[in-house]
């Protein structure tokens, strides 16, 4: 599923709720963050990692001001090599470009090789702001129903404390 209407169809068939907003296109937090279309809602990052040579991908959420430790998660993980996957492995796995990395994007993996981690921190805000695989818009997303479509997507989130540098 590479188009955002069969997104918009399958949140809607899953009765997941989700507030549409459409913007010229952005590439990182600091562009999106200038349009913050929900008062409240957590503006969050997501990262795509390359497991080491496992064969597997980590698809993380965290706030967006978080910077990650990435030899901290390794260490935690026990993963060797983990680094940020290619522009080219992120399209192939989840028909993503760089700038449009979102949760959402797990209905792609028809494979299974991707794992979501979810920093703790954004499911105690009641709405996170995600990428609808294109980077031209973002839907605001009670948490719950994030949570719940990862689920049905059988792409369950591993919630945690992931480890983040001082700011």
């Amino acid at each position: 599923m590479r188009d955002p209407q069969d997104l918009y169809q399958l949140l809607d068939t899953e009765a997941i709720h989700y507030q549409r907003f459409d913007h010229p296109a952005v590439f990182t937090c600091a562009e999106a963050s200038t349009l913050a279309p929900i008062p409240g809602s957590l503006a969050s990052k997501n990262l795509f990692l390359k497991a080491g040579k496992t064969g597997r991908y980590l698809l993380l959420c965290l706030p967006a001001s978080a910077r990650l430790d990435l030899k901290a998660l390794g260490e935690l993980l026990a993963i060797k090599n983990l680094g940020f996957a290619s522009a080219e492995r992120l399209q192939a796995t989840l028909g993503l470009t760089p700038g449009a990395v979102s949760l959402l994007a797990v209905v792609n993996d028809s494979a299974g090789l991707v794992d979501v981690i979810i920093d703790e921190a954004v499911t105690q805000h009641d709405t996170v702001l995600c990428h609808p695989l294109v980077n031209t818009s973002t839907l605001a997303i009670n948490t719950g129903d994030l949570l719940r479509f990862l689920d049905s997507s059988h792409h369950p989130a591993r919630v945690m404390q992931l480890p983040c540098l001082p700011a």
